[in-house]
Order: structure tokens, then sequence, then C-alpha cells
């Protein structure tokens, strides 16, 4: 049902997006290599350090030791919670949601009110194998009592999850009652205590991002979208989708070369153009995701910095800040 606009004037309203998984395409396992950088790296760092005890380890880790020596981008496939609202919302249903259901049974109950039971909100920008991929393992799916609301504008979303589950092999029974709510692209709803508005975005078969708001606050999810040369227009439509966004969680897989010439039409967008609609909307945190599976947290690092760069020679006037999504990053609205 469409949603009639209400009042978002309250700015002390807490929102927040954890990413629990960033990768794009497929999962990027960690290999021997990987963590024989990272010991590189983290022991060259610690050169003429005097560590006395476990605290001083902790500090040289936390303020000194760059995020290649001390973390990992991750290898989840997408799913991004957003917080803040009356129920649980996850955005795509990749692995990265396996991640999430654990970190629930190691004891996070908020959302919980008076025993009620869980209610999980899924919103699905589409239905390829990497977006849903980690719904097997979901473990609300099977337990009594929980509901699980999947939420998107493609027809096919209920045949695709039975299909997956007729052949997922997992010896459990779904217990949990599961539907599904068709939304219209460009309408608005109002869902789980956000105003949600929708878009249809250039992907094969179509994907659809989604903005989320409350008391003024704004998230916009936005992957697996391709922006081609009518982007440069000043009524380019998804302009005003992301107009003064205080995060645009943005399709970035490939540099602009890749994204032009040898991945054309793949459906994925690159840096370049997200630093460009993100200055053209107002945007003040831009995240970048679906993170290429196939490169290494160093080249990761460097792909953030020359998108850094980029955003200062393209706009120095401009305060908008550039991430890269991680599993496990918190972004405080």
């Amino acid at each position: 049902m469409p949603f009639m606009f209400g009042d978002f004037l309250d700015r002390g309203v807490f929102v927040k997006a954890r990413f629990w998984g960033t990768r794009g395409s497929l999962p990027a396992a960690a290999d021997t290599l990987d963590v024989r950088a990272k010991l590189v790296e983290a022991l060259m760092a610690s050169r003429g350090h005097v560590f006395r005890n476990e605290r001083d380890i902790d500090d040289f880790v936390d303020r000194e030791l760059p995020f290649t020596g001390r973390g990992y981008y991750g290898t989840n496939t997408a799913c991004v919670q957003i917080e803040g609202g009356t129920e649980y919302v996850l955005c795509d249903a990749g692995t990265g949601i396996r991640d999430f259901s654990n970190h629930l049974a190691a004891g996070d109950n908020a959302g919980d009110t008076d025993g009620r039971p869980k209610l999980f909100n899924i919103f699905l920008s589409h239905l390829h194998w990497d977006h849903i991929q980690g719904f097997p393992f979901f473990m609300p799916a099977y337990a009594e009592g929980s509901r699980i609301v999947v939420h998107g504008c493609h027809p096919g979303m209920r045949s695709a999850f039975s299909y997956q589950q007729e052949h997922a092999d997992i010896p459990l029974t779904l217990r949990a009652d599961i539907s599904y709510e068709m939304l219209e692209p460009g309408w608005e709803y109002d869902i789980a205590g956000f105003h949600v508005r929708t878009i249809t975005q250039n992907h094969p078969g179509d994907s659809f991002g989604y903005r989320f708001e409350k008391a003024g606050k704004s998230i916009v999810y936005s992957t697996d979208c391709e922006h081609f040369e009518d982007s440069a227009g000043d009524d380019y439509r998804f302009l005003d989708f992301f107009r003064d966004a205080d995060l645009l969680i943005i399709d970035a897989q490939y540099e602009l070369g890749a994204a032009g010439l040898a991945k054309e039409n793949w459906g994925h967008s690159s840096n370049i153009v997200a630093v460009e609609l993100g200055v053209r909307s107002g945007v003040r945190r831009l995240c970048l995701f679906h993170n290429e599976p196939t490169i290494d947290d160093a080249a990761l690092t460097g792909f953030l910095e020359g998108t850094r760069r980029y955003r200062t020679l393209y706009d120095e006037g401009s305060g908008m800040t550039v991430d890269l999504a991680y599993d496990g990053l918190e972004i405080n609205i």
C-alpha cells in the first residue's frame, strides 16, 4: 500500500548500517598468501616498538597498524542490516546473512519486545544467486515462531526461494512463517518503521534499489546497477533517488576502464561514476559496495585510496566522505 509521507523532523533517532556481506558475484576466501602478507606487514610495522603487556599490543593494532595488516575486507556476498526501525531489516540474503544469524544466536536480542517473536524483513535487490545463496543457512527460518517477510519487486521471489529450498539438501524443515510482499518500483511504503522508496536499476533481468528514511535520516542501498552515458544528464533519475542521502551504499565493483570496456553491460558500476553521482546528489557519505571478489586486500585498499583522490580532484569542496565496505563495518547515521 502506498505510504503517505509523514513528519521526519526528529534528528535524534538512531539509524545505522551494519555490513554482513560485501563481496560481489561470489564469496572470496582468504588464502595462505593473504595471511602471510598481513603477518609480514604487522611485523614490519612493529619494529622499534616495545610492548609491555597485551594492552600495548591492542593499542598498537588499533592506532598504528593499517587496515590491511589488522583486518580483512571479507568473504561474504551481499547482506546489509539497516538498524533503527521497529523490526529487523536486511538488504539481500547473500552468505552474509549466515553471519547475521550467528550473531543473533550468540545473544543479540535487539528488536525483541515483550517476548514477541522476531520479525525479519528482507529486501531483495534481485534474484541472482549471490544475493539469495545464504538463505538456506539463515537459521531463524527453521525456528518456530519466527516471521520472515521477503520484500521485492521481482514476481518470481516465491518460486526462486522454493526451488532453492527444494534443492538445498539441508536436513531441516522450515518452521518460520515466511511470506512474500510484492513492491512496485517507484512507489513508497511504510515498512518496519522506515519510509521506503524503490527504483528500477540497470542490471541483467533488472535489479531494484531501496531508500530507507526515518526522522530526516536516509540510507540508500543501490547495488547491482550499471550507469550509462545518460547518467551525465541533470535529469538523471538516480540523482533524485540519491538526493542528500546520509549514506549511499553503491555498486562500485569495477574501476572505470573495466566498467566501460571489458565488462560493459555486465550490470555493475565503477568507483568513478559512484563518486560523481554521489557529489552531484549531495550525498554525505559514500560507501563503495559489491567488491570485486578476485582482488586482495592490498588492491582493494589501493582502490579506495584512488577513489578518495578522485573525489578531491572532482570536487575539492565536497564534504562527501568515501569508504569501502567490508564485512563487519558499522556506520552510524
